[in-house]
């Protein structure tokens, strides 16, 4: 028999009633002392809550079974969070620590390509912390570009990334240098031994669950990006080493060295970022945030670089120009409208992880 309780919601409404209470008291993010109070951020405040409410609704309603999970794109150029990189594709799909799985495939030309499992707590405010891991460079590839890798907490032979009994997702992050002409690894995960099985049907129960895994998401994950935007407030400016094992513990890729900061222009203003070594890496990158943390509209405005995208100089260093105006160089981050937010340097794959200089300058200068 189903749970009455649940069904007695859906059959009188609560179900519903609940799920919309709890999206009220989620939108308290956007009235918090701590936010800003403009109606330009409000605005993006607002519209940041239905992002995160549509992306929980995808991972707990629509894509919740670890028994027949799929492989999807929930972070995009309209569901941003926790400075989300714009040269990424991110995948991901919920597991099952007492089954074994199989990702297949084709590697395609993409410069990056990352696979973790993770014990995902995001929902309940806290981390995400890296259980197994494999990137391109250690799998074992086909003449023909075809991928398959085992996950399991079992070892085996090939391709193998491991799971803990903590394990409860999957994540795929494929780098991309040049997005135009590299092709994206073609990827497909299954539960292994399922013989033919079917997902049971929807039910009170699943819809129960659904709605307030995804307002549970939405207010825990929103509050922690929210702390840790304020954190970013002391550095304004400047551009520190990040604390990596921080960066770690919310799912950070293991091969990246991460710098976040805080940045804040008025109108006359421009912030110069110059790495006077570039080391040897997979890729680099530099990206421009909202408060929000969520990345800049990089569909329509230039608000990032990468390795394969700046100019250098002739030197070798890099610089990279964060301005409301064009000042006239190749590497001219847009603000898009904003007059501040976070921002994020990765090494990516490097030898070494050399500082990055920050200097506020008028515009005029430039």
């Amino acid at each position: 028999m189903g749970d009455v309780s649940a069904e007695q919601k859906v059959l009188d409404g609560s179900v519903w009633e609940e799920f919309c209470d709890s999206l009220k008291e989620a939108g308290k993010l956007v009235d918090s002392e701590d936010a800003p109070q403009d109606a330009f951020n409000r605005a993006e405040g607002y519209r940041y809550l239905t992002r995160m409410l549509r992306a929980g609704l995808e991972s707990f309603l629509e894509y919740s079974d670890r028994d027949f999970p799929v492989l999807r794109c929930g972070c995009h150029t309209t569901i941003k969070m926790g400075a989300d990189n714009p040269d990424n594709r991110y995948e991901s799909a919920p597991l099952n620590p007492d089954n074994d799985y199989r990702i297949v495939g084709t590697r395609g030309t993409v410069d990056y390509l990352g696979i973790s499992t993770v014990a995902n707590l995001y929902s309940q405010g806290k981390s995400m912390e890296t259980t197994g891991f494999l990137d391109s460079r250690d799998m074992e590839i086909g003449e023909d570009g075809s991928i398959e890798i085992i996950l399991s907490k079992r070892e085996h032979a090939g391709n193998w990334i491991p799971m803990t009994d903590e394990t409860n997702q999957v994540n795929v992050r494929q780098t991309f240098q040049d997005r135009i002409n590299e092709a994206q690894a073609e990827l497909r995960l299954d539960r292994i031994g399922d013989q033919g099985a079917r997902p049971t049907p929807f039910s009170p129960e699943k819809l129960a669950r659904g709605l307030t895994g995804a307002t549970r998401f939405l207010g825990n994950t929103t509050s922690m990006f929210k702390r840790w935007s304020q954190d970013m407030l002391k550095d304004e400016n400047t551009l520190p080493h990040a604390d990596q094992g921080f960066c770690q513990m919310l799912g950070g890729d293991p091969n990246i060295h991460y710098f976040h900061s805080y940045w804040k222009l008025a109108e006359d203003e421009a912030l110069v970022l110059e790495s006077a070594t570039v080391p040897e890496c997979q890729t680099w990158n530099f990206q421009l945030d909202n408060w929000w943390m969520e990345s800049l509209d990089y569909v329509n405005h230039t608000i990032h670089f990468n390795k394969h995208t700046a100019h250098y100089e002739p030197d070798g260093s890099v610089k990279v120009y964060i301005s409301h105006t064009d000042p006239g160089h190749p590497n001219w981050i847009e603000t898009a409208g904003h007059l501040d937010g976070t921002m994020c340097w990765r090494w990516i794959g490097a030898s070494e992880h050399p500082d990055v200089v920050a200097r506020v300058v008028k515009a005029s200068e430039l």
